[in-house]
């Protein structure tokens, strides 16, 4: 694999991912090593001043007014990471603390937060050796940062509190470190803030989640086209013409997505010519890509801003270009917190509305003849009947995680952070949001698979038939009823691993 270079610059998104969910090798680039040390010169020259400065040489938030003499700052840097560390819950997911320890090390490489260098070498050290912090799900106000959860990890760099080595296995920090060869970081001036403040939790959970939500809303459109084919409707508003109408990028890519996949399917066919009585269909299919190019839309802007957060170097203070270190708000979590909100809007949204194409499969007053629940024998068997209650159960809880985190700051530290953003809230609800989105859609294609095949003799396109094909390697196809939590289970694992939409771009090429 691939190693990732931590450079001044910024890192890209898949850089991101590489590390995190794949454990791709760090290296600290030689430039970001001449930075990072050239900053810390401008600190070390602050130290002995007598002029205070915040994080130097005096406490912090509420506590920023005492002077702390010389020999109290060591134990000033580790009683502010050790009391910072205050997380509570359940640990956080692995992937969600490397991709918080990348930022943060992609921060320091910039060289405005004058640690030293041997401090920046001590993130890409536990990020080789797979050795990841023990991070509590609750902590984060997401203001002066992503404070508790940073500090767990700032905590273990220092051979302190617990963490889980590169086989999972739960130890104290000091032991893994040993184990790893990596000597503790005693920090000196500055360092235990310059690891805390910053926005990297929230920032890293939403770069996975819009690598994740780049596969289900293409694979969502697939979903929309298999049910459009399922339940006889049209194809015929997708047409690049109509669309253009409203020039919505999303919404065009969506609809070039149903029109690829619905290419020469015999079902569509069937029903095409001047006998068809059908004008127009429901919502939830004729709508699919304005549904779906709105959250295509969103998601472009939630990157754009991600991209932005990665060009960014945040701490308070910051060691600035030209050797002052300045007192800034740029911790402050609320240009990423509102894109996270926005996302968990549209990640219910399409979520909702392929819930309720699953739902006209199952009505015999609307799945233009098929049998009631696609039961082998209704009455005997239920079919998908349940299926649909599971769609409808998550959908109900995206709803509710689609409620915004970052309206409702809540002051702390004395008033001293007294509006604050919400943005590790936020992340956490989306990523729930993502898994929610991801049953849902599997439960649509699961269900949808299920009706073309009940169509035969009549054949669906070359496309969803390579998806149907690509399920079936898991899931049988109708008859009576089964067990069916491990086929909606397998479902998910199509859908989640981007097997679904590779199996439907075997057969129209690359969609978007």
């Amino acid at each position: 694999m691939n190693h990732v270079l931590v450079d001044v610059g910024p890192l890209s998104a898949d850089d991101v991912v590489s590390v995190a969910r794949h454990g791709a090798p760090v290296e600290i680039s030689a430039a970001a090593q001449q930075e990072i040390g050239q900053s810390r010169k401008v600190v070390e020259a602050l130290a002995d001043d007598v002029t205070p400065h915040y994080g130097v040489s005096t406490g912090f938030g509420a506590l920023a007014t005492r002077h702390i003499p010389t020999e109290l700052r060591a134990q000033l840097q580790r009683s502010l990471v050790r009391s910072h560390a205050a997380g509570s819950g359940p640990e956080v997911e692995r992937e969600v603390i490397r991709a918080l320890m990348l930022l943060r090390l992609s921060t320091l490489a910039t060289g405005r937060t004058g640690v030293r260098p041997e401090t920046a070498q001590a993130y890409a050290s536990l990020l080789n050796a797979g050795i990841t912090p023990v991070v509590r799900e609750y902590g984060s106000l997401g203001c002066s940062g992503d404070l508790a959860p940073l500090a767990h990890c700032a905590l273990a760099v220092m051979g302190e509190g617990e963490v889980r080595d590169a086989t999972g296995e739960l130890r104290p920090a000091a032991v893994a470190l040993a184990a790893a060869g990596i000597t503790p970081v005693v920090l000196q001036e500055k360092e235990g803030l310059a690891l805390i403040n910053g926005t990297d939790g929230m920032l890293g959970q939403l770069i996975l989640a819009l690598h994740d939500l780049r596969t289900l809303l293409a694979t969502a459109d697939i979903g929309a086209a298999m049910s459009v084919e399922g339940q006889l409707g049209t194809d015929a508003v997708f047409a690049a013409d109509l669309q253009a109408l409203r020039p919505h990028p999303g919404q065009a890519d969506s609809a070039a997505n149903l029109r690829a996949v619905l290419a020469d399917s015999a079902i569509v066919a069937s029903h095409r010519g001047p006998e068809c009585t059908r004008v127009q269909d429901a919502y939830s299919l004729r709508c699919s890509p304005q549904v779906h190019g709105a959250a295509r839309d969103t998601a472009a802007h939630a990157a754009l801003v991600a991209s932005r957060e990665l060009a960014s170097a945040v701490d308070n203070p910051v060691v600035t270009p030209d050797g002052r270190v300045a007192s800034n708000g740029n911790f402050h979590g609320a240009p990423v917190a509102a894109v996270l909100d926005f996302l968990a809007i549209s990640v219910a949204d399409v979520a909702s509305v392929a819930e309720r194409r699953t739902d006209r499969f199952l009505d015999v007053a609307r799945n233009h003849g098929l049998n009631a629940f696609l039961a082998d024998d209704p009455g005997v068997d239920s079919g998908h009947m349940i299926a649909q209650y599971t769609q409808a159960a998550i959908v109900s809880e995206l709803k509710r995680l689609a409620a915004p985190a970052s309206v409702d700051s809540i002051p702390s530290s004395a008033m001293q952070e007294d509006h604050v953003s919400m943005g590790w809230s936020a992340a956490r609800k989306l990523r729930k949001g993502v898994d929610g989105l991801t049953r849902v859609i599997a439960v649509e294609l699961l269900t949808a698979a299920r009706a073309l095949d009940l169509r035969a003799p009549l054949t669906p396109s070359p496309a969803t038939a390579a998806v149907v094909a690509g399920l079936r390697r898991d899931v049988p196809g109708p008859g009576t009823d089964r067990y069916l939590a491990p086929e909606i289970e397998a479902a998910v694992r199509y859908v989640a691993s981007g097997e679904a939409l590779r199996a439907a771009e075997a057969v129209t090429g690359p969609l978007h």
